[in-house]
């Protein structure tokens, strides 16, 4: 719903000092000093005026100045009655020292008092206070009435600009600390994305590491329980070995994906081919340089997939494709199929979950499952 002008409040941001430049409160004060000096200058120094008069002529121009002091203040919080109370007595104080001659002083709060409360009270509040320091200005004025319309409507006029004045500046101060609560959001933002994607990277390259261990290890364990050769036995333990090693090895890539650091993305995939037997790999298209994410997911997934080929199809024959097309890459790990091994239980499909889960986030998709012969994995990542 929105807020009803003539009863709404100049916001705070509005009401206070805060965006006020330095030059511009130096100014204001300046100005400030030099009434209070003149006015107390006239109050001590007019000549029809001696002795207790000027002394309290005196009094009452500082006391005049404590009450604006607090006007600002209850202003600043809102308060309508207590900063109605306070012009009132603003007001007042101009009548008494027009009362014991002091005419300048007098004319000073009456105008000060309604330039105030059209500046920071609301319309409703603000335009009868001004109306009746108006009045009593003009009752007080000694030039004619066209003089005294045309000073009073211009400075309503000057009430009314300093209050868009600080309404603008109060909008921009709220324009400036919602842009910088959403740069401090979005920068929050950014580094939680970062985070993750650094958990993910390490999670998964201790997951493909870890599993391609347990793989041979639990492949040892049922040698010995089989009482196989001592041979047999070395040759899983020295395998576990290598993929430790290789597991270190790819903890060092993953730190330099993170540093921006990559290796081709073909001579990557040469290597991981290198490793296993019976596998070839086929590259189609333009090769071209990936972005790091889009790259990374690609290797994660192909190292799954040749994982996955160990351990459910041994010795089967594994066909590689990356294929770079117009606006995505596309690669294939397909086996030609055979009796499961004996881990294929080993472990489970938490691994191309999570390949699933990092090409989704890509806005990519990754589809697993059986093919003509043996079992498919494909993997598509627009680039």
């Amino acid at each position: 719903m929105t807020e009803n002008v003539w009863t709404r409040w100049p916001s705070r941001e509005a009401l206070g000092r805060q965006g006020i430049s330095g030059p511009r409160r130096l100014l204001a004060w300046a100005v400030r000093l030099l009434v209070l000096g003149a006015l107390l200058w006239s109050a001590f120094h007019d000549s029809r005026i001696h002795g207790g008069a000027a002394v309290a002529g005196g009094v009452g121009v500082l006391v005049a100045g404590g009450l604006a002091w607090a006007f600002f203040r209850t202003t600043l919080q809102h308060r309508l009655w207590p900063s109605l109370g306070l012009n009132a007595l603003l007001l007042g104080l101009a009548a008494a020292l027009q009362a014991v001659g002091l005419r300048s002083p007098a004319v000073v709060l009456w105008c000060g008092c309604a330039i105030a409360a059209l500046e920071r009270l609301p319309i409703a509040a603000g335009l009868p206070m001004a109306t009746v320091a108006f009045a009593a200005f003009a009752l007080a004025d000694g030039d004619a009435w066209p003089t005294t319309a045309v000073i009073i409507g211009g400075m309503a006029l000057a009430g009314y600009a300093l209050r868009l004045d600080a309404e603008a500046r109060g909008s921009a101060q709220r324009l400036l600390a919602q842009e910088r609560a959403a740069r401090a959001a979005e920068a929050e933002s950014a580094a939680l994305a970062e985070r993750a994607r650094i958990a993910r990277e390490i999670h998964d390259v201790l997951a493909h590491s870890l599993s391609a261990q347990l793989v041979h290890l639990e492949a040892a364990r049922l040698l010995i329980e089989r009482g196989a050769d001592r041979e047999q036995i070395l040759e899983r333990v020295v395998a576990a070995r290598g993929m430790a090693r290789d597991g270190l090895d790819e903890t060092r890539q993953a730190l330099s994906a993170l540093r921006g650091e990559l290796t081709p993305l073909e001579e990557f995939l040469t290597g991981l081919v290198r490793q296993a037997d019976g596998t070839e790999i086929t590259v189609e298209g333009d090769r071209r340089p990936l972005p790091a994410e889009a790259s990374q997911t690609v290797r994660r997934v192909a190292q799954e997939a040749l994982t996955n080929a160990r351990k459910h199809a041994p010795g089967a024959k594994v066909r590689v494709r990356l294929a770079y097309e117009a606006h995505e890459v596309t690669l294939d790990v397909r086996d030609s199929g055979g009796s499961p091994g004996e881990l294929a239980q080993v472990g489970g499909r938490y691994g191309l979950l999570g390949m699933r889960e990092r090409a989704e986030l890509l806005g990519g998709s990754l589809d697993a499952g059986p093919g003509e012969e043996g079992f498919v994995v494909t993997l598509r990542v627009p680039v």
